[in-house]
């Protein structure tokens, strides 16, 4: 580590009580955007409102000269450029991406970091070739454990100058289930640059670290990759010196489009007593979403509402609606999803160092007014 960049770069830390958002996270906040939740309405998310996080700096990419390597512990090493991947059959996927830091600035205490409150999520149609594809041409050799992605963005994190990279098991990667893309289109157009082009890593089901953009370099490897993205980053911590669990898998969550009209402020809603259709969508990275609860009285009492069929494929997220009579007075809806594999929602907070997989129910507070007014 150079000491000269930890002067410019810090540790990771936790907030101290009573701390506010520093400049540093607003800027952050201003450079990373998330999903406006009334967006929820569309299926599928127009890619100017899918929520984008960049760790560095987007690169500047020209098409035509793109290449990305396929190499490392293969016995045919790949070299292909953007009209080679699309000699490919190509393969459209709908997937909700969700940022693993997704409502971590909702935590007590803060981890500081992008501060993201629950709308860092979004569903795109991704084109590409299927990696186990490209694995299976470069001929994976029978030592290789995991693929290791490289991303052309470049920056210093924490004192560590790196590009991105993070990895995948070889059963991740290439098993014969594996629906792990090397995407070039999104919502059938090219790449936007702030969302990877030309190329991009999607990986259905993980949070969106695993989804390394501007690929330009796959390499297999014989040993578990170690980088700082995959083994001191995006760890389930409780403290600094927790060596912590990975973060894999996206948990279930449900979001409600907040009803009626909002202050500019606060984002309160505001709404008038009578009948009021409530709607969103929910998801899971573990398995498919098989009820969805809504509470009018801040988690005391709770309804089903109703599932629409599933859309788009195993990887995007549900449509669910239901109906409430709003009546004068303060109320705070709250939304619960729940998987096939029996994980639910919690409604209190699971808190870690780094402020990621914070599935906290979504609390929305609602002001009815008077009859009349």
């Amino acid at each position: 580590m150079d000491r000269d960049l930890t002067a410019v770069s810090v540790p990771g830390r936790v907030a101290r009580p009573g701390e506010g958002i520093s400049p540093e996270e607003l800027a952050l906040a201003a450079r990373n955007h998330g999903m406006p939740l009334e967006a929820l309405r569309y299926g599928l998310t127009p890619p100017g409102l899918h929520y984008v996080l960049v760790h560095y700096d987007i690169p500047a990419a020209e098409a035509a000269d793109w290449r990305i390597g396929v190499g490392g512990l293969v016995r045919n090493p790949l070299r292909l450029g953007l009209a080679d991947l699309r000699s490919y059959p190509s393969v459209t996927l709908r997937v909700t991406m969700e940022c693993a830091g997704n409502g971590r600035a909702r935590l007590s205490p803060r981890p500081v970091s992008q501060p993201w409150l629950v709308e860092a999520v979004g569903t795109a149609e991704w084109t590409g070739v299927p990696l186990r594809v490209l694995l299976r041409e470069a001929r994976v050799e029978p030592g290789a454990v995991e693929a290791v992605f490289t991303g052309a963005d470049h920056g210093v994190e924490r004192g560590v100058e790196q590009d991105y990279r993070r990895s995948l098991p070889l059963r991740v990667a290439m098993g014969d289930d594996a629906d792990v893309l090397v995407a070039y289109a999104m919502n059938g157009e090219p790449l936007p640059p702030q969302h990877g082009h030309p190329l991009r890593l999607v990986v259905p089901g993980w949070y969106g670290m695993a989804h390394v953009k501007w690929l330009c370099d796959i390499s297999l490897t014989d040993t578990p990759f170690t980088g700082f993205q995959q083994s001191v980053a995006y760890r389930y911590r409780q403290s600094a010196d927790d060596p912590g669990e990975p973060v894999t898998l996206i948990a279930p969550r449900a979001l409600m489009i907040p009803p009626g009209f909002p202050d500019f402020m606060s984002r309160t809603r505001v709404l008038r007593p009578g009948r009021t259709g409530l709607e969103g969508r929910a998801w899971s990275g573990h398995a498919p979403v098989v009820r969805v609860e809504i509470s009018s009285d801040d988690g005391r009492t709770w309804h089903d509402a109703a599932l629409d069929a599933p859309e788009g494929g195993i990887w995007a997220w549900r449509h669910w609606h239901t109906a409430w009579t709003a009546t004068p007075g303060s109320h705070v809806l709250v939304a619960r999803a729940t998987d096939a594999d029996g994980r639910t929602q919690p409604l209190d907070q699971p808190w870690n160092r780094g402020g990621f997989g914070n599935n906290l129910v979504q609390r929305i507070p609602v002001v009815c007014l008077p009859e009349g007014t």
